[in-house]
């Protein structure tokens, strides 16, 4: 029969192992842990009796409360439509004048539009419309095509050299990759175009460049940028005198695109956006040039 040893400074039982002197003690285990043990274990069993929690060959225990997921995502999707329901026919059959005069749907248009702009437009031109490198910024108030919530609304319907039957259509030659400009012309009116929106470009030394530069453009350019350099947004030719690009504006960036062209591409939403979402991205984005801090 074993020896009952006891830890001469504790008091208490050993359990007989001993490492390297150092002796196990027979420590019990905590009430609290047993408690909490038991509750748990409890609490467990109750769980499975109430809740959803077998799986079987072909379905699973129901628990007495009969919970479903699926119907309460149901439920909350019917109440979410009916809640959404008044806003939506207001947005709807409302004009973008009188959508923009109420409040209480422009708060709707910039929650709902900030969603479905991060869903579908955030990859091109940034969560904050801003753009990225060759797409335009958004919240500068500077339009391709025109702004306005009506124009912005048939931007995303027909896209922009998308595939839909009426996308708008625009692209900018390669002057100089199809031999229409030599690489002296192409150099002069870079030149030329970059004295536009930078005064200070315009030095003594390239006066002779800028004016030959005027002239290649007038012949060549400003069929679409108008002789002004303003801009043309029935084709969508950009504004040349101001400071906002979409490739850069730069000597080296408009040389590049003037020998190699350009030709942006933006997909049509016409079959992936309701008509209503549609309206309301319009002027969410709309918003986004117009409501600045």
């Amino acid at each position: 029969m074993a020896v009952e040893e006891r830890d001469p400074v504790s008091g208490q039982k050993t359990t007989g192992h001993e490492w390297n002197g150092i002796k196990e003690l027979d420590t019990a285990v905590p009430l609290g842990v047993l408690i909490f043990i038991v509750v748990t274990h409890l609490w467990a069993l109750v769980w499975w009796i109430l809740m959803p929690t077998w799986p079987l060959i072909t379905t699973h225990t129901r628990g007495i409360l009969n919970t479903d997921q699926r119907k309460i995502v149901e439920q909350d999707l019917v109440a979410a439509q009916a809640q959404r329901a008044a806003w939506m026919k207001a947005i709807e059959t409302g004009t973008f004048e009188e959508i923009q005069a109420n409040e209480d749907l422009m708060k709707v248009v910039r929650s709902t539009g900030h969603q479905l702009f991060g869903d579908n437009c955030a990859a091109c031109h940034g969560a904050d419309g801003k753009g990225r490198a060759n797409y335009p910024d958004l919240t500068d108030d500077d339009w391709l095509w025109g702004g306005g919530p009506e124009k912005i609304a048939e931007t995303l319907r027909l896209g922009i050299n998308s595939r839909h039957q009426n996308t708008r259509v625009a692209q900018m030659p390669a002057f100089g990759r199809d031999a229409m400009l030599d690489r002296t012309q192409v150099t002069n009116v870079a030149t030329y175009v970059q004295s536009l929106s930078n005064p200070a470009a315009s030095t003594p030394q390239n006066v002779a460049q800028i004016q030959a530069g005027r002239e290649v453009f007038l012949t060549t350019c400003a069929a679409c940028h108008g002789e002004d350099g303003k801009g043309n947004r029935e084709v969508g030719a950009p504004n040349l005198t101001d400071q906002f690009w979409v490739y850069g504006g730069d000597l080296q960036t408009l040389i590049n695109t003037i020998h190699g062209g350009r030709q942006g591409h933006m997909p049509t939403w016409d079959e992936r956006l309701t008509p209503a979402e549609i309206k309301i991205l319009s002027l969410y984005v709309n918003s986004l040039g117009v409501e600045k801090p």
